[in-house]
């Protein structure tokens, strides 16, 4: 099966109690359709600096942020097919692009240094990322209960629901069981609804409807502050330690967003 690789979109989160995500459901109903895998689990280790810079800039809100994580859909074997993505937000846009190996492959790429097999232009992308940003490990073990739905009309137009948010800073593997620590309280779901534009008319009524309001939580941020709580450490502005060459980088972000917004060549 073929997997999308390159994605350009806004992402908006709401926090759901069980009513509210009942009443939306029932609002999708005529609109949208279950994707493929239904109800999944979703793995994702996020990469960090020695000093988490990546997550300590992104819980400043700048117009641009950006990280590295590897995903898989099911509990991985060596030669499951996971996901190393980089994820950038730049004005509200985030772009993702992602690139699909072998377990094995991405572990080995990611963890020991070794090259990967395959090389296009997200492949550059990613490499100049784990350059750019130094001694990049994996941070946090992130999973969550999902289900995923796409407009029957406009495919572009995603919903998701996560649930059972968990995150540990242990057995950093796709392949280990599920656990950890929660981040939603019972009976919370976080929705997220991903637009290449403006949302349906139908859409935007519920939400009114219902006064669901958009939140800016962010999982590895959550999980961060938890961590830091537990260990009664205060947050470090990352600013303090932007160097020359990476606050050049943000700089330089309107033309690098040019050039990189579409990638299908290489698809």
């Amino acid at each position: 099966m073929a997997f999308q690789n390159v994605f350009q979109r806004y992402e908006l989160k709401y926090m759901l109690t069980a009513d509210q995500k009942r009443k939306i459901m029932e609002a999708m109903e005529p609109y949208m359709k279950q994707d493929e895998f239904g109800r999944s689990t979703i793995r994702n280790i996020y990469y960090d600096t020695p000093d988490s810079l990546l997550i300590r800039r992104s819980l400043e809100k700048p117009i641009y942020k950006e990280k590295l994580r590897v995903r898989s859909y099911t509990k991985a074997t060596a030669d499951s097919t996971v996901f190393i993505e980089l994820k950038k937000k730049y004005d509200s846009v985030v772009y993702k692009r992602r690139v699909s190996v072998p377990e094995a492959d991405a572990e080995g790429y990611l963890n020991q240094g070794k090259s990967l097999k395959l090389k296009n232009q997200i492949t550059e992308e990613i490499d100049y990322f784990r350059q750019l940003y130094k001694g990049l490990r994996p941070a946090v073990f992130l999973s969550y209960e999902r289900e995923a739905f796409y407009g029957k009309e406009d495919h572009e137009l995603r919903i998701t629901f996560d649930e059972n948010i968990l995150w540990r800073e242990e057995d950093l593997s796709l392949q280990s069981e599920i656990y950890g620590k929660p981040i939603l309280e019972p009976g919370c779901t976080l929705m997220e609804i991903k637009v290449a534009a403006a949302m349906p008319k139908w859409l935007v009524d519920v939400l009114s409807a219902e006064k669901i309001y958009q939140t800016s939580l962010s999982k590895y941020g959550a999980a961060y502050a938890q961590m830091m709580s537990a260990k009664k450490t205060l947050f470090i502005p990352a600013s303090r330690y932007v160097s020359a060459l990476q606050t050049q980088t943000i700089k330089n972000q309107k033309q690098r967003r040019k050039e990189v917004s579409y990638v299908e060549s290489v698809i």
